[in-house]
């Protein structure tokens, strides 16, 4: 069955279009939670148009955090299919501020009990693009075995791999694993959707993505993965009493269970994902003339192909 792909593609990729140009207005004036509020109003009312029963598992917090689209909060007319959606209204808010490249506006969409359910938390990854053996990566392993793994499975020496890692003061161990063993560090400021992503494509000179970054992010890239082929290993990083609390109230009962791809996504899957800056995946909005133009990566299972999708808006 191919319901989400089919019955509501043409929603969910009208949801990220609306909500890129709407935190476009906001590139470069240095306003993080203004440039998050204008895409997260935009996706909601979009989302809203869908005549679907949506709820989403993957969002911007908890109920008590609205007006941001929050875990559990239902989008939709209401009526037809039940549909899980995870999202990322504006992924790289600090990047759109500061006018920096590859921000994005991320939905995914399944049908329902096809994303995990997970809290507003860290997340622990490892991911790779492409087709290998089962097991090429281990989330437990160490940066040099996995470097090494991955090398054979490629059939290149280890200095040859490069990893994308999240330019972060947590991430300072897997660097210097990284320099001692050769591998070439491609480091981004934010937006880790984009950098697992970065793993499946040709032109992309990404081979694996590793670190720590948002769980939100986490299952997003699993969507994605999932439509266009490779592996992901995750697990959540629970820091505190509150955050145990809100994983164990939404039904996680092990906080150290080591989640492989088909856990983190499954089934029929739709993934969107517009450009709000300029990137290396997609295009940023542009405005010309009377109208604005979006750039969008759109990716499904059930053997579709994926699509870039231009799309002109008038204002």
């Amino acid at each position: 069955m191919t319901i989400i792909s089919n019955q509501y593609a043409s929603g969910i990729v009208n949801a990220t279009e609306k909500a890129a140009i709407a935190a476009s207005q906001l590139i470069g004036l240095g306003n993080e939670k203004l440039a998050d509020q204008a895409a997260v109003d935009s996706m909601r009312n979009a989302l809203n148009e869908i005549d679907f029963k949506g709820r989403i598992v993957i969002g911007e917090g908890e109920r008590d955090e609205a007006p941001m689209l929050y875990i559990g909060e239902e989008v939709g007319t209401g009526n037809n299919h039940e549909v899980d959606i995870a999202l990322d209204p504006l992924e790289g808010t600090t990047i759109t501020a500061k006018g920096m490249p590859n921000s994005l506006a991320v939905i995914a969409a399944s049908q329902k009990g096809g994303l995990l359910y997970a809290p507003d938390t860290y997340m622990n990854k490892i991911a790779v693009g492409g087709s290998f053996s089962d097991e090429v990566i281990d989330l437990d392993a160490s940066v040099e075995d996995n470097i090494k793994s991955l090398a054979q499975a490629k059939k290149v020496k280890p200095n040859e791999i490069t990893a994308c890692v999240l330019e972060r003061p947590r991430h300072q161990e897997i660097i210097e694993s990284l320099r001692s063993i050769g591998s070439k560090i491609v480091l981004i400021p934010d937006g880790d959707v984009a950098g697992v992503i970065m793993t499946t494509q040709s032109h992309s000179m990404v081979d694996v993505y590793m670190g720590i970054g948002g769980a939100p992010e986490g299952v997003l890239a699993a969507a994605a993965l999932q439509c266009i082929g490779g592996q992901m290993q995750a697990r959540l990083v629970i820091n505190n009493d509150d955050e145990k609390e809100r994983a164990t109230k939404i039904g996680i009962s092990d906080l150290n269970k080591k989640y492989h791809l088909n856990e983190l996504a499954s089934g029929d899957i739709i993934f969107s994902a517009t450009g709000v800056t300029e990137g290396t995946m997609v295009k940023g909005i542009r405005k010309l003339n009377n109208h604005y133009v979006t750039h969008s990566l759109v990716l499904r299972t059930s053997n579709a192909p994926s699509q870039y999708i231009e799309t002109h808006h008038l204002i």
